[in-house]
């Protein structure tokens, strides 16, 4: 590391403390309006998988501002249900700014010409079809939310609500929210949820990946079930 990039690790770092002394205490809302139009104003996008607890943080930014880029990784392995909830929720709510990102088709023929890398190597799939994607994307961004949440999986049981994450700024707004905060506010709101929930899947990631899950399992077990994999990479801070 140079002298410059160990400086700039340091600001970050008391950047870093800084807000979080500053907002740590503050409402779902107001948190996710102070860091559109404070600290990271046209410097922050919201990266939304259309999942199955998603519609809430787009509804929640949708509230302070309709126009925040929303970045939304299309791997070309997701349910068909996906691509379409997405144009639903985007419809109902707003949103004006949606930027769909797809992998490099170079890459794409030069390393899963036949569209079966995730069965061979699944950590080179996600590589391939979300890590990079989303990298590029990111590029012009300071900082970016997230919809992870403490109750999802004993991995994320530790989420703050600010967070460094390399050379960006991760703002978890829903960190400390519980299932029925989610419920609540989807009904209180009226908000479309995603068809595959009902089948058994309260975690939607690329189809070849992702199965029903069993009464009693985490919400994320039926992702990449039978390995050890628990993330995509996207939230592994060198590579974003």
């Amino acid at each position: 590391m140079t002298a410059v990039q160990a400086q700039h690790v340091l600001k970050t770092e008391d950047r870093l403390q800084e807000m979080t002394e500053k907002y740590g205490q503050f409402e779902t809302l107001d948190l996710i309006e102070a860091m559109v139009k404070q600290e990271f104003s046209g410097e922050i996008a919201l990266v939304s998988s259309f999942g199955a607890e998603a519609v809430v943080l787009l509804d929640l930014v949708a509230q302070v501002d309709k126009n925040v880029p929303v970045i939304f990784i299309d791997t070309r392995k997701l349910f068909g249900e996906t691509l379409r909830y997405r144009d639903k929720v985007a419809e109902t709510l707003g949103l004006t700014n949606i930027i769909s990102v797809q992998p490099d088709p170079v890459d794409v023929e030069a390393e899963d010409k036949n569209g079966l890398l995730w069965s061979r190597n699944v950590d080179a799939c996600c590589d391939l079809r979300k890590v990079r994607p989303l990298a590029r994307a990111m590029d012009q961004y300071a900082a970016w939310f997230t919809g992870r949440k403490r109750f999802q999986a004993s991995t994320r049981a530790n989420i703050p609500l600010i967070e460094q994450d390399g050379s960006k700024f991760k703002i978890n707004p829903l960190a400390h929210w519980d299932a029925a905060a989610l419920e609540k506010h989807m009904q209180s709101r009226n908000l479309p949820r995603h068809p595959l929930v009902e089948d058994g899947y309260p975690s939607i990631g690329c189809m070849p990946c992702t199965r029903r899950v069993e009464p009693g399992e985490d919400a994320r077990a039926g992702r990449w079930a039978g390995i050890e994999k628990t993330e995509c990479g996207i939230h592994i801070a060198e590579n974003i």
